[in-house]
């Protein structure tokens, strides 16, 4: 499933950023995260809209939570504080403010589509325990299930679109003199935007894979994605990730349901369950670092406006 992603910084070359050690003691710690992230992550929005797989993502967004971290001690120094004060830089960090907000946004809307999404795969895993024992309530469980998906969907172009308003949005970043500290900050936070940004959005196009299922049947095809992996037993679908192999095990289900097919592979279904309730574990605990992060980041910056 990760064959797509083993390259992720090959498509565009991205140039290293290098922090004086003189700007704070772990300066060659935050420009080791920096350069690591900006080497995986930092390529155009457009190419950020080909999926990858979940573990690619819940690593990203751990390095990410920690770059925050370190950063918010870069924001506190001594150092940073004393150029900000004499270049007057208020504008710049209320930019910074503005950005965080919309990254928040971004951090629980995240957690809500994942809520959501988990409440709805237990939901089936439930039905599907009871029909071993012969309650038959499965095939209303699965319409909720892709209700939930299709309602779902709006949200995810909502904030895809945002995160690409607030890419356009970014300043330029222009040539930086290492000795100077403003400029170095600077052009630190806006990388860790653009980072934070590239990660999210591969988040959300992960959520968007699409649902597949003939015409016929009523299902459309949410967006036009490279497919991870191609699995054989799905009778030539293309698998996406974790969540298009549910919904295509789904699919498949609930035609079988219709033409009480006996020969239905429940197996399969809750297999795939679990490993999609299984990654979304993995996501939820990585938002919900990154997000405690992402308050101590904004408070730092507002305590730098703070007289």
């Amino acid at each position: 499933m990760e064959g797509s992603s083993a390259k992720l910084g090959s498509h565009q070359p991205s140039r290293s950023i290098s922090l004086p050690s003189r700007l704070h003691p772990n300066s060659q710690k935050i420009e080791a995260q920096l350069n690591k992230l900006k080497t995986n992550w930092d390529f155009s929005f457009s190419l950020r809209e080909t999926p990858i797989g979940s573990d690619t993502i819940q690593t990203g967004l751990t390095d990410l939570a920690e770059l925050y971290s370190s950063t918010k001690e870069l924001i506190q120094s001594p150092l940073t504080q004393q150029a900000l004060l004499q270049n007057h830089s208020r504008k710049m960090v209320e930019e910074t403010l503005d950005r965080s907000i919309g990254l928040l946004d971004a951090c629980v809307a995240a957690r809500d589509l994942l809520l959501g999404m988990k409440e709805n795969v237990q939901s089936l895993q439930s039905a599907i325990r009871r029909r071993v024992v012969g309650d038959s309530s499965i095939e209303s469980n699965v319409r909720a299930y892709m209700s939930f998906r299709k309602n779902a969907k709006k949200e995810l172009a909502k904030s895809l679109r945002a995160l690409k308003t607030m890419q356009n949005n970014l300043p330029p970043i222009h040539f930086v003199r290492e000795d100077n500290t403003l400029q170095v900050v600077t052009k630190v936070l806006r990388e860790l935007s653009t980072i934070a940004i590239s990660i999210f959005s591969s988040l959300f196009v992960f959520l968007s894979v699409p649902l597949i299922k003939s015409k016929a049947n009523g299902w459309s095809l949410i967006s036009k994605l490279v497919p991870l992996t191609f699995a054989a037993s799905d009778r030539g679908h293309k698998i996406f990730n974790e969540v298009g192999s549910v919904d295509i095990s789904l699919c498949s289900l609930q035609g079988q349901l219709r033409k009480n097919d006996a020969k239905i592979d429940m197996e399969m279904v809750r297999t795939r369950l679990q490993t999609l309730d299984g990654c979304i574990d993995g996501l939820e605990a990585g938002l919900d670092c990154l997000f405690r992060c992402l308050i101590q980041h904004r408070v730092s910056l507002l305590n730098l406006l703070t007289p």
